[in-house]
C-alpha cells in the first residue's frame, strides 16, 4: 500500500466558487486585462505630453511610481480607491470608465455641462468688452 506524497495539493473539500456565466453574472465579458488596458490607453492620452507621466499620478493617487508605471504600461489596473482618484483628476479615466458600464449618457451631460459654463464665460467676456468700448465712446 503507498502513502499519498505530502504537500502537492489542497484536499478536495468545501464548496468551490462558481464558474464564469454561473448565478449572478452579467453579460459584462471584460476581462482583467482588457480593463486594464483601456485604463492604460486613457492614462496614455490624457498624459501624453507630460515627462514624468508616474510621478504625476503617483501623486494623485499615493501610489509607489512603480505601481503607475505598471497601469500606464496595461500589466495591472488600479485598485477601486485609485480608480476613483484618477477619475477625479483625468477626464480621460472617466470617459473609459464611463463607457465600459454602458453610461455613454453620462458622457454626454458633462460635455452639455461644459458648454454651458464656456456660454457664460464668453458671455461674461463679451460684456466686459462691450462696456469698456461704451467708455471709450466707441
Amino acid at each position: 500500500m503507498s502513502f499519498p506524497k505530502k504537500g502537492k495539493s489542497f484536499p478536495k473539500k468545501g464548496k468551490s466558487f462558481p464558474k464564469r456565466g454561473g448565478y449572478g453574472s452579467s453579460n459584462f465579458s471584460l476581462d482583467d486585462h482588457a480593463f486594464a488596458m483601456k485604463i492604460a490607453l486613457a492614462l496614455k492620452s490624457e498624459l501624453k505630453n507630460r515627462n514624468s507621466r508616474a510621478k504625476l499620478v503617483a501623486g494623485w493617487t499615493g501610489a509607489n511610481e512603480r505601481t503607475v508605471k505598471n497601469w500606464i504600461l496595461g500589466r495591472y489596473a488600479p485598485c477601486g480607491r485609485h480608480l476613483v482618484i484618477l477619475a477625479q483628476h483625468s477626464d480621460q479615466v472617466l470617459n473609459a470608465v464611463l463607457s465600459m458600464a454602458d453610461r455613454q449618457d453620462l458622457l454626454l451631460a458633462g460635455r452639455v455641462e461644459d458648454l454651458r459654463r464656456k456660454v457664460f464665460e464668453l458671455d461674461g467676456a463679451f460684456c466686459i468688452a462691450a462696456s469698456i468700448a461704451a467708455g471709450r465712446g466707441e
